[in-house]
């Protein structure tokens, strides 16, 4: 039995691991999901897809990426291309200030690390149906 498709979701994340089982997770929840390491990647993918005329339902971006964009200057970027961006901001740091005034950096939800799948699934199903705003 297969989950009907509820969206496309595009996760950014440097960690390999943490994409690739969170792209299974969000698969499992009935998202089509899109996975990339860094800001820029993630920049790139969001603006085809518009382009393309496939947007996606929403984004997840990691704060904080070592040595590429995190998430604080791609939700900028990603805001210029699309004011209406869906963009739930991850971190396993709670404590940055981007966390918990979100919403002053453009982001509608927030995810902490490591995801449970329930929490996960609140957010997005919040973020989507426009109940974070």
């Amino acid at each position: 039995m297969s989950v009907p498709v509820t969206g496309k979701v595009l996760l950014m994340d440097d960690e390999e691991r943490i994409r690739t089982v969170t792209g299974q997770i969000l698969k499992m929840l009935g998202y089509e999901a899109e996975l990339a390491p860094n800001g820029e990647e993630a920049i790139r993918m969001y603006r085809e897809a518009m382009e393309a005329g496939s947007p996606f339902t929403a984004v997840i971006l990691d704060l904080t990426i070592p040595g590429g964009m995190g998430g604080k200057e791609a939700i900028r970027k990603l805001l210029e291309i699309d004011p209406h961006v869906k963009a739930i901001v991850s971190s396993g740091y709670s404590s940055d200030p981007t966390m918990s005034r979100f919403r002053e950096h453009g982001f509608s939800g927030i995810v902490a690390k490591p995801y449970r799948v329930a929490e996960l699934k609140k957010v997005l199903d919040d973020v989507i149906e426009g109940q974070n705003q």
